[in-house]
């Protein structure tokens, strides 16, 4: 019986590497396991790209539809960031460091969810608990991931457990500068030239079940706000459509990683909820927050509670 170990869906680089190395774990311990993503290496985002490309890392097997399949996953728990046939599928495990979400089992499974910064974080920690050394390059992509999912330790996200689990892969991954690492993956997430507005904003995206309400969010982590200043019209008439496939709203995280704040734009049936939401005011189509970084910690709680969840 083979174990599929997939992530959600617009993968990012700790969705991609967790697969990795979860089937990594599987395997030293005896099981079957095979890493994949919801996404083709061709369509995989820039920073992912680079991640697999320095640490010669095998990208994990794209796979849309998991019917009838025995399956792991990594980075998520809600059904719709899962691929298509979730609920036929077999799900025997969970590792994540985000909140448990709808997915369900027919029997009890190993689930191991923390409140840490990064999946990588607690795989680091598996792979100590069963003994088993974490190969050099699985861990240039689990220490990959937590650099990009703490954004460098600013996000508010971040624990000592990453910082922990940093400081020990570097060593194994054989990684000197970590700084230097972050900014050449900074530099290939934030790369905006060419790329189609609906790309970006789908590059880190994820939907939400706000009480009925589908709400998507989506993230772009820049060095300067100046980067996607000549294409913002397009970036908002690319939320609008997404907003127009039947959802109650978008929102881009247009995140500036010196500055520590956000330019969130907003399209939204009901905007007075969202200035609510991040007790900001709208300037246009937008507004700044500032301090914002993490829209998992940041934004998602937020909403949840001026939606009523």
């Amino acid at each position: 019986m083979t174990i599929f170990v997939t992530g959600h869906s617009n993968p990012d680089t700790d969705s991609v590497t967790a697969a990795i190395g979860l089937a990594a774990l599987l395997n030293a311990q005896g099981q079957d396991a095979k890493a994949c993503m919801q996404s083709s290496l061709a369509n995989l985002n820039p920073e992912s790209t680079v991640v697999l490309e320095k640490f010669g890392l095998t990208a994990p097997e794209e796979m849309m539809d998991v019917a009838g399949k025995t399956i792991a996953l990594v980075d998520f728990s809600d059904i719709g960031q899962a691929p298509a046939g979730i609920t036929e599928a077999e799900v025997v495990t969970i590792v994540d460091h985000h909140k448990v979400g709808d997915v369900t089992t027919n029997q009890p499974i190993l689930v191991r969810v923390e409140p840490v910064g990064c999946t990588g974080t607690v795989l680091n920690k598996m792979f100590k608990d069963a003994g088993v050394a974490i190969p050099k390059d699985v861990a240039g992509g689990m220490l990959s991931a937590i650099l990009s999912d703490t954004v460098n330790f600013k996000s508010p996200t971040c624990t000592d457990d990453d910082k922990a689990a940093v400081a020990e892969l570097k060593v194994i991954a054989g990684v000197e500068d970590t700084e230097a690492l972050f900014m050449d993956m900074l530099k290939a997430k934030s790369s905006v030239d060419g790329v189609p507005a609906k790309d970006l904003l789908f590059r880190d995206y994820k939907d939400f079940d706000m009480k009925g309400n589908k709400v998507g969010v989506g993230q772009l982590e820049l060095a300067t706000l100046d980067q996607v200043a000549a294409i913002r019209d397009d970036l908002l008439a690319a939320a609008q459509a997404v907003k127009a496939d039947g959802r109650h709203t978008v929102l881009l995280m247009l995140t500036d990683v010196v500055k520590e704040g956000t330019q969130l734009v907003v399209v939204s049936d009901d905007e007075a909820l969202i200035e609510k939401a991040f007790g900001s005011k709208m300037e246009g189509t937008s507004m700044w927050v500032d301090g914002m970084m993490s829209r998992k910690k940041q934004v998602i709680p937020d909403l949840q509670k001026a939606f009523g969840c």
